[in-house]
């Protein structure tokens, strides 16, 4: 399976100049809506965050005439960390869990028409079979379940500059009675190879690499391939794959659930209380979408 990517760097280059320069372009006396120049910056085109938004842009009059730039995950982060370090006006398409809330101050914009949803889970799924044929790593994907500190850990580490392999061993090593619990019961492996996929969001770096490491330790072979979101859901749909724990639902995946719910075995949340929205730094002075003005 290939590694899809859904923008070139020159794009991410170009947004993250973009959100930089925005704050020096503008008049103090200019509105916070003027100054991002009615612009949002998101990530890759196609998220489930980004869908969302886009819906928020038709629901909300004060989005009228706003633009969503899309971008990558990566790209944002720096448009985000560039914006705060001088204390310039930015708005992103934001999740949680996710390491910049550990990092910075942030806030979710209110969303009153409920645009984004409700919070979500985040679920592991198995292709038809996997159960039978592999029940020990069966048992490990069903039991996994951990929260969003403890993704946030992982996360943080890994934006600190740690390898993200070398993240998850660290946050397993301290965990190991929680480890404990995910493989309770669980038949060891013989080298079994267990394939899983992923998009290359924080969140399901630190969420599968942290899974690779359990089953491995307990005798599998695990394989972790970075994937577009619907080439994740097709991949273990189609059973070219194994297993993912990055299924967040009912919004961010919830078109790709419909098309293929009956190809997938739902293992149920491995993570709650997960959450999308639009997000900016504290000291904007904005706390809805409805404080926004239209271009």
């Amino acid at each position: 399976m290939k590694k899809w990517k859904t923008l070139g760097a020159a794009a991410g280059l170009a947004l993250t100049l973009v959100a930089a320069g925005c704050g020096n372009d503008s008049s103090s006396s200019d509105s916070f809506s003027e100054q991002v120049d009615y612009t949002i910056t998101g990530i890759e085109a196609g998220a489930g965050v980004m869908s969302a938004t886009e819906k928020a842009i038709e629901d909300y009059d004060q989005l009228n005439g706003w633009t969503l730039q899309p971008s990558s995950s990566g790209a944002m982060a720096t448009a985000l960390g560039d914006a705060i370090k001088d204390e310039e006006p930015i708005i992103i398409t934001g999740w949680t869990p996710h390491w910049m809330f550990s990092k910075y101050d942030l806030k979710y914009l209110e969303d009153p028409k409920g645009s984004f949803g409700s919070e979500e889970t985040i679920n592991t799924m198995t292709r038809q079979g996997f159960a039978d044929e592999v029940p020990g790593a069966n048992t490990v994907l069903d039991q996994f379940n951990w929260s969003t500190d403890d993704m946030g850990e992982v996360m943080l580490e890994v934006s600190d500059g740690t390898d993200p392999a070398e993240a998850a061993r660290n946050w397993v090593d301290g965990h190991a009675d929680q480890v404990a619990e995910w493989t309770e019961g669980a038949e060891e492996g013989n080298g079994q190879e267990v394939s899983l996929t992923y998009v290359e969001w924080d969140s399901e770096v630190a969420s599968t690499n942290v899974m690779k490491v359990v089953l491995d330790d307990l005798g599998y072979n695990a394989k972790i391939t970075p994937l577009d979101n619907a080439v994740m859901w097709q991949s273990v749909a189609n059973s070219e794959a194994d297993a993912m724990v990055a299924a967040w639902l009912p919004t961010t995946h919830g078109d790709l659930y419909e098309q293929y719910k009956d190809q997938v075995v739902d293992l149920g949340p491995n993570l709650e209380g997960a959450k999308t929205g639009l997000v900016v730094p504290s000291y904007v002075d904005a706390d809805s979408i409805e404080d926004l003005e239209a271009k």
